[in-house]
């Protein structure tokens, strides 16, 4: 069973597909990390994060275990990798390795902006995930600062409005719901209002 999450920064799909990873007995793959990653490999090698071709060469040779994941999760990391993900030579460079994630025998989950629509299109159940860009940068602002980062909510806000816009309108693989995916609107959830929501919607199906 394929199960592809896709939604929104701090929406609450990363949460989720934890949750169902654990239910069901799947592997888990968070594909912003592998963006992050590129970025971070860029930003290590001095390297500009707009420069597609660099960044995508970057992305053929990339090991998610060269890096510590609290350092991949900050705010500078995130706001590089949007632009790092907006490369087309990135995304076709990092296609195979989550398809090849996404095929394994038993199944697995896998949460992002383009599963359902790119990568794994053929999906048992596919999910999108979001929530009112206010209450979703009240989230990131917590996170980031219980990691000890100097950023105001106001900042947060101002940054995530920005991701969205350049993720929705990119040229490749641009972000969206896939046309027969569950919609799950966290605003007003809690975690486990959202697994239960989602847990019935897996029911359904």
């Amino acid at each position: 069973m394929i199960i592809a999450i896709d939604g929104t920064t701090s929406s609450g799909k990363g949460t989720l597909a934890k949750r169902l990873a654990g239910h069901f007995g799947l592997p888990h793959l968070d594909t912003g990390l592998l963006y992050r990653a590129v970025a971070a490999k860029a930003l290590r090698e001095g390297a500009d994060v707009a420069d597609a071709e660099t960044c995508g060469r970057l992305a053929l040779d990339l090991d998610l275990t060269d890096f510590d994941e609290r350092e991949l999760r900050s705010s500078s990391i995130g706001a590089a990798a949007s632009v790092v993900a907006s490369h087309g030579q990135v995304r076709r460079a990092l296609f195979d390795m989550q398809q090849a994630f996404a095929q394994q025998p038993q199944g697995a989950v896998l949460d992002g902006r383009d599963i359902g629509t790119v990568i794994a299109p053929q999906a048992d159940l596919k999910f999108w995930v979001d929530a009112d860009v206010v209450v979703r940068a009240g989230r990131r602002y917590r996170e980031l600062a219980g990691m000890g980062e100097p950023v105001t909510e106001a900042q947060v806000l101002s940054q995530l409005r920005e991701r969205d816009q350049r993720d929705s309108t990119r040229a490749d693989a641009p972000m969206k719901a896939a046309a027969d995916a569950c919609r799950i609107d966290t605003t007003a959830m809690t975690p486990d209002e959202v697994f239960a929501a989602a847990l019935n919607a897996a029911g359904e199906r």
